[in-house]
């Protein structure tokens, strides 16, 4: 491979990685990225509270079914009592004691979960409180990233159409420079052909000698008529060369003198 290519090859690969940098570090996307991670945290938290909060139901209901059990123990101790049945009583009365220390277990469960609670609940009104404000600011930081980027595409834009400008105002200064140098030339050759310098290959033949013949008879036909005004002006009854009344004789212009 010549160096040209390869060359040429890594200012591709400079010029893509360069791009995928870009995107890399915009701040758009690394302020929505962490916005996201943000949210999905207190998604998390959300779930867990919601969780203890289940957990801290199913123990509220056994406490109060096993309340429920440790009132009806009671009165069946009481009942059994006044019909004489101490045995019954004392059996309804273990069973109660028994109750009590799962409710005691129940309400220490209980205690804890309602803990969790409200550390949950904390965190998560502070992390909402959080996100919220992050998701002020990163809107103004992007909005303001947005406009400053369009700024310099815009500025980019205006510095291409100044350059472009220059280019046609270089092309059309070139080509006003080609008509100039083009008008000279073709006034330089008229007066070479005129002057007999140049030969005229499209004229008939003995041109040139027609020419000067006719630049001799227009010189002579000059000549005559000033020779004529002079005798005119010399005379008393000369007559008029021109004037309104003469206005309908153009039709005998350059035919001869007029007398």
């Amino acid at each position: 491979m010549s160096n040209s290519n390869t060359s040429r090859m890594r200012s591709i690969f400079r010029t893509k990685t360069s791009k995928a940098l870009d995107r890399m570090e915009d701040p758009r996307d690394m302020l929505d990225d962490s916005y996201d991670q943000q949210v999905k945290l207190l998604q998390q938290v959300r779930q867990a509270l919601a969780e203890v909060a289940t957990a801290k139901k199913r123990v509220d209901l056994q406490g109060q079914e096993l309340g429920n059990r440790y009132q009806r123990l009671g009165a069946q101790a009481k009942e059994a009592i006044s019909q004489g049945r101490e045995d019954l009583a004392r059996a309804a009365l273990e069973r109660r004691s028994l109750i009590e220390r799962q409710v005691a277990q129940l309400q220490q469960q209980y205690a804890g979960m309602q803990a969790q609670t409200s550390q949950l609940e904390d965190r998560e009104r502070r992390l909402s409180e959080q996100i919220a404000a992050f998701r002020i600011e990163k809107e103004t930081i992007k909005a303001t990233y947005t406009a400053s980027e369009a700024q310099v595409k815009a500025n980019e834009a205006v510095a291409g159409i100044g350059a472009t400008i220059d280019d046609v105002g270089t092309s059309l200064d070139r080509a006003r420079d080609r008509v100039a140098q083009m008008q000279a030339r073709a006034a330089a050759t008229d007066e070479l052909l005129a002057s007999g310098a140049l030969k005229d290959l499209t004229a008939p033949p003995d041109a040139d000698i027609e020419r000067q013949l006719a630049a001799l008879s227009a010189k002579a036909e000059v000549d005559r008529q000033i020779a004529e005004l002079k005798g005119t002006e010399g005379g008393s009854g000369g007559r008029r060369t021109g004037g309104a009344d003469d206005a309908g004789e153009w039709l005998s212009i350059g035919q001869g003198p007029t007398g």
